[in-house]
């Protein structure tokens, strides 16, 4: 093959497995992904446990991940997916409902990489995908600002505190802002940087603090008392 034949090879699929225990909507999700130019299912199952097995032997760069299963439910089984090795480069996208707020929190801290409504339209699902596949946080500021205004409110289980003494004052700064939901661009503005120099910041907050991307650093904010009432 030459080299200009391979450089206008199309990239390879974004492979995503599917966890939904409702057979009809899973069937209906497995269709519009396949139909999708650019994606393509790799295993579907309806249950947590399998869907740790599934994921683990075909390490897809997407898993779409209902909360309420049986067996296992969808936080154990993206905390079991995420945890160690195995689950490097996997991304796990979980399937929400706004009356289930409860279960967000402890989805990102589990390592899910961003969350998604029931109710997104076929264009917003599909689009999440791709977010996610790309390594970015499926996080939108509104939704973070919600998820942290909940959770301040309470009742709910204390926070794991988080140690941040390894930051720089900066990196306090702009980790602090990335917690209240805004964005690069927010960010820049507010503490008068380049939007490249917030990328920076970002990119070493995720290394300091072994964060798998935006959403982690949320759960870091929170957790190491950067945000409060």
């Amino acid at each position: 093959m030459t080299t200009d034949a391979a450089a206008h090879e199309p990239p390879p699929p974004i492979r995503v497995l599917l966890a939904e225990d409702q057979v009809l909507v899973r069937d209906s999700l497995k269709v519009l992904i396949d139909t999708t130019p650019g994606l393509a299912t790799v295993g579907e199952t309806g249950t947590g446990a399998e869907a740790v097995l599934l994921a683990r032997r075909h390490r897809p760069d997407v898993v779409l991940m209902d909360v309420r299963m049986p067996d296992m439910d969808g936080i154990e089984a993206t905390r079991r997916i995420c945890a160690g090795p195995a689950g490097a480069g996997v991304r796990v996208l979980i399937l929400t409902t706004f009356d289930l707020d409860e279960y967000v929190y402890a989805s990102l801290r589990a390592g899910a990489s961003g969350f998604l409504v029931k109710s997104a339209t076929a264009s917003e699902l599909l689009a999440a995908i791709r977010v996610v596949a790309s390594g970015e946080a499926l996080l939108a500021p509104t939704v973070t600002r919600r998820l942290i205004a909940d959770f301040l409110r309470g009742p709910h289980p204390a926070p794991v505190v988080r140690d941040l003494n390894d930051i720089t004052q900066r990196e306090r700064e702009v980790l602090t802002l990335v917690g209240r939901g805004m964005s690069n661009a927010e960010i820049a503005e507010h503490l008068h940087l380049t939007v490249g120099t917030v990328k920076t910041h970002i990119g070493r907050l995720l290394a300091k603090l072994h964060a798998r991307d935006r959403a982690q650093l949320v759960i870091a904010a929170y957790e190491g008392g950067l945000i409060t009432i």
